[in-house]
């Protein structure tokens, strides 16, 4: 079971609709909505309670994560219903908030016969074989980064826009917002992934004894905990690994590229409700979770910076070279849209590290590297698929790929650890609330 891949898309409603026939009453699977392709947005719930709690998968396109996670509570929650009726409540589970960017995203989980496969030996590269039997038993960054995909900022739909904005709502944003004011959640969790580094945790409110729970489920897994995430600048860190909303925060989301949205997990607070967002590594970096004080944060910051900066100018300049080619299949200048936003927001990104206090542990610098050349990378794999997998962009996507698993001895976490992480955490925080 170690292996466990991800399912599929289209693999995780037909698991759920079996799920739902051989256990009626127990599970209830209905639509509350569409994608802006037309995609039905599905919600499987469980339990008969008058209270809610909600928990949100794939809001990111590159984090099929929270989508197994659900059903593999869902399905728990079906053996053994006394789980969820000692909290008299009614768990929901949005199995994919954006279907749209998952059916673009979800190609490596198939990929092509030994691409992307291993053989070098290299920290986080898998195992060796072809297809798909190899990429079960461990993806590698390479397979993953050839077939990236995450929309820009302003599509991704657990962020809609601010009300001054002139960009419309996306349909998938304004079914969460009625999921909520409909559910009114004692609590609400966003399940997301990151591709490497450690796990973290974000509460729009302090949960006695939640820091602590989750500690002990990272460390009996064996997966380590990000030491300061510089995710949620202004989110005040309660512990290693944990981030909380002070009561005077950020009522507004920014992200680097200037686009301002009203974030989901805040839009609920206005209901009581308290949103988690519970991150799980792909594959890990120990190093992120090092305690020890830097001696010169501003070199770290510094040269994290110029590592950005840097592959940034030279992907500009690969791209330059290929000459004028203009993506034409919607799928292409989806690609090229994410990857010129990310091209671009070097200089923004670098000002922020600058003026917050980071890379004061080791850990934090091990993540400053990571995020440094996390970006440039996903910005050439989308921009090759979008030019037609030209072959510098090619070897660019490959050699970064290779570096990051190597510096960092990234190491890959079986999903059925990823999926265990957030349901133990979920388990907990709902036995605080409820």
């Amino acid at each position: 079971m170690r292996g466990t891949p991800y399912p599929t898309l289209g693999e995780l409603l037909r698991r759920a609709r079996a799920t739902v026939a051989a256990r009626p009453g127990a599970l209830r699977l209905r639509a509350v909505g569409t994608s802006r392709a037309g995609r039905p947005l599905w919600l499987l719930s469980a339990g008969h309670g008058p209270r809610h709690i909600l928990t949100v998968a794939g809001a990111h396109a590159n984090e099929p994560v929270g989508g197994v996670t659900s059903l593999s509570l869902a399905e728990r929650f079906a053996r053994e219903p006394a789980l969820l009726q000692e909290s008299g409540c009614t768990w929901n589970f949005l199995l994919c908030l954006d279907p749209d960017g998952a059916s673009l995203a979800g190609r490596w989980l198939t990929g092509l016969p030994g691409e992307g496969l291993p053989g070098e030996g290299l920290p986080g590269e898998g195992l060796p074989g072809e297809g798909r039997a190899a990429a079960e038993a461990s993806p590698t960054l390479r397979g993953y980064y050839r077939r990236f995909y995450r929309p820009a900022f302003a599509a991704q739909p657990e962020f809609p826009p601010v009300t001054s904005d002139p960009r419309p709502v996306m349909p998938e944003s304004e079914a969460l917002v009625r999921l909520i004011d409909e559910l009114r959640p004692v609590v609400q969790f966003s399940l997301h992934g990151v591709e490497v580094g450690g796990s973290f945790l974000q509460l729009t409110r302090a949960v006695p004894g939640a820091a602590a729970a989750y500690r002990r489920i990272a460390a009996d897994l064996g997966i380590p905990l990000e030491h300061r995430p510089f995710d949620g600048m202004g989110w005040l860190a309660e512990s290693p690994g944990v981030l909380v909303l002070p009561d005077s925060g950020p009522t507004e989301e920014r992200d680097p590229s200037g686009f301002t949205s009203q974030a989901t997990w805040l839009y609920a607070m206005r209901h009581g409700t308290v949103s988690a967002v519970v991150e799980a590594p792909f594959w890990s970096v120990a190093g992120v979770s090092d305690p020890r004080p830097v001696a010169e944060p501003r070199r770290e910051v510094a040269e994290a910076s110029e590592i950005l900066l840097g592959r940034a100018k030279q992907l500009e300049a690969v791209v330059g070279e290929l000459g004028p080619r203009a993506p034409e299949t919607p799928e292409e200048i989806a690609h090229f849209t994410a990857a010129r936003e990310l091209m671009d927001i070097g200089p923004g990104v670098v000002d922020t590290w600058n003026s917050a206090e980071l890379a004061t542990t080791v850990g934090n610098a091990v993540s400053l590297g990571v995020a440094a050349r996390r970006i440039p990378l996903r910005a050439a794999a989308m921009m090759r698929q979008a030019l037609g997998g030209a072959s510098a962009l090619d070897t660019l996507v490959e050699a970064w790929a290779r570096e990051l698993a190597s510096t960092f001895d990234a190491r890959w976490v079986p999903v059925t650890d990823q999926t265990e992480l957030q349901i133990r955490t979920m388990l907990a925080l709902a036995r605080a609330l409820v």
